[in-house]
């Protein structure tokens, strides 16, 4: 197979619609729930989707994939995953109480699951093995890193940023850009990854955005998601978080010049590597391991690497 031919998922999924919280949530799943084995959910990032995951599902080895139930769910906002009606803003605590009811609905035993997550889905998971320590077994986070500390005196700030996003919303001038086709998506997946292959863009494309009635394919994510939290993220109560989970955690960081760039241009020096290591200290067992080659997007870049330190550290 070339990169420029549309990727053929070696293990397709079964989709779900589970309702959560007011929520119809769209669920990918590879296999069945197997006694003696935790599920494994893998949760996606920002603007992204549950297929995201595919890639590295499809680098399992054989008997790991065999063994599992895998479950990879769509945000609240995100990819098919549905409101009863539309909304303004999103707030962070929300995911964590979705993610809460979906082990619920999953394992209503309350046994304790595996968790990946990739950016914000790292974040997340993080966070909620804080919360719920005893619901988590085991943890990879990708590229999880959170964001800079904040200070107190920021607060009015931010309130104001929020509300005049809000405005800038309602009169529509907070959108997401439609694109003409599938192709135009893909291109514009490449043109965000550029280690993405043609095919795996054309695959991914598909499940990133959909036609509307007029033909124009919308990215599968809710503009509101621009808008800014109005509450200041507190890097006190988060390392607070990671000091109580249980679980041993293992921290995966993509390496190479575009990982270095993308640090620079996303936290202008703000926030830094070092500083995130720190945090991570307050972990009672974290290990840090790395993706050569590989950037932000180190699922799509290098998915055999990601797939084998996954099922590694899980066992």
């Amino acid at each position: 197979m070339t990169d420029d031919i549309p990727y053929e998922p070696l293990r397709p999924c079964r989709a779900e619609y589970v309702a959560l919280r007011q929520l119809h949530v769209h669920v990918r799943r590879w296999g069945e729930p197997r006694p003696g084995q935790p599920l494994l959910v893998l949760l996606h990032g920002w603007m992204d989707v549950g297929a995201s995951f595919q890639f590295v599902v499809d680098a399992f080895d054989a008997a790991f994939a065999a063994g599992r139930c895998i479950l990879a769910p769509d945000w609240r906002g995100f990819g098919l995953t549905t409101l009863p009606a539309p909304c303004d803003h999103y707030a962070y605590a929300d995911y964590l109480a979705d993610l809460d009811a979906l082990l619920d609905h999953y394992a209503p035993g309350g046994e304790p699951v595996d968790l990946v997550g990739h950016s914000m889905g790292g974040n997340i998971a993080m966070q909620y093995a804080g919360a719920r320590p005893a619901r988590v077994r085991r943890l990879v986070s990708l590229e999880g890193f959170g964001l800079p500390a904040t200070q107190p005196a920021q607060a009015p700030q931010r309130m104001a940023q929020w509300l005049d996003a809000l405005k800038q919303l309602r009169r529509g001038d907070i959108a997401l850009k439609p694109h003409a086709s599938a192709a135009d998506v893909a291109r514009r997946l490449m043109k965000n990854n550029p280690r993405l292959p043609p095919g795996k863009a054309q695959w991914l494309a598909r499940h990133w955005a959909r036609p509307d009635a007029d033909g124009a394919w919308r990215v599968l994510g809710d503009a509101a998601h621009k808008i800014p939290n109005p509450m200041l993220y507190r890097a006190d109560e988060v390392m607070a978080a990671y000091a109580a989970i249980t679980a041993p955690v293992l921290a995966v960081e993509a390496r190479s010049q575009a990982s270095a760039q993308w640090w620079a241009d996303i936290w202008k020096g703000q926030y830094t590597l070092d500083e995130y290591h720190q945090r991570l200290a307050h972990v009672r067992q974290c290990r840090v391991a790395e993706v050569p080659d590989a950037g932000h997007m180190l699922h799509h870049d290098q998915p055999q690497r990601v797939a084998q330190l996954v099922q590694d550290f899980l066992g």
